[in-house]
């Protein structure tokens, strides 16, 4: 038996730019907006009650529209980021693997062969359910938790995927 390990010609790869991939849905985006105005209130909420628990009420005062105005720019900053990251959030159901990639800052392209999932679970959130989108959760061997979790798919598109690789991973595709 002769061993052979040839190599690889980069150059007769397909090209990761060449990929279409498909945003999620544009109702995730009031999802996003809804949990960070909910963390923001919070947060102002925490400043102004700051307030009650300080004994000298007077050198609060000046500090706390300080504090209000460092929390504003915050949470405007934080909108800005998420606003920017939401467009990235993008994904493909491949022949033989599955891809999503998100991020500004940090940019990942999460690649899971096929081959290499176990199951698959769609799941829905409250609200989630009001705008009808789905997570698609993707668990391949040996990890805790999924691997792969795309949030803010169409509900019917979430189902679709999970048969479509269910079927793939049961060997009936």
């Amino acid at each position: 038996m002769n061993f052979t390990n040839l190599q690889i010609q980069t150059e007769s790869l397909p090209k990761v730019e060449d990929l279409v991939l498909k945003p999620i849905s544009n109702s995730y985006l009031k999802i996003i907006i809804l949990n960070k105005l909910a963390l923001y209130a919070g947060l102002i909420a925490l400043v102004f009650g700051f307030k009650y628990f300080i004994e000298k009420k007077e050198d609060v005062e000046l500090n706390l529209w300080y504090m209000i105005f460092v929390v504003i720019v915050f949470c405007i900053l934080n909108l800005i980021v998420s606003l920017l990251a939401f467009k990235k959030r993008k994904y493909a159901i491949r022949e033989h693997d599955v891809i999503y990639s998100k991020g500004i800052i940090i940019h990942s392209m999460i690649t899971v062969p096929i081959s290499r999932i176990q199951h698959v679970e769609e799941s829905r959130s409250w609200l989630a359910r009001h705008f009808g989108l789905s997570t698609l959760k993707i668990f391949t061997a040996g990890e805790t938790g999924s691997d792969l979790s795309i949030k803010g798919l169409p509900h019917v598109e979430a189902k679709q995927i999970k048969e479509i690789i269910s079927d793939k991973i049961n060997g009936n595709n």
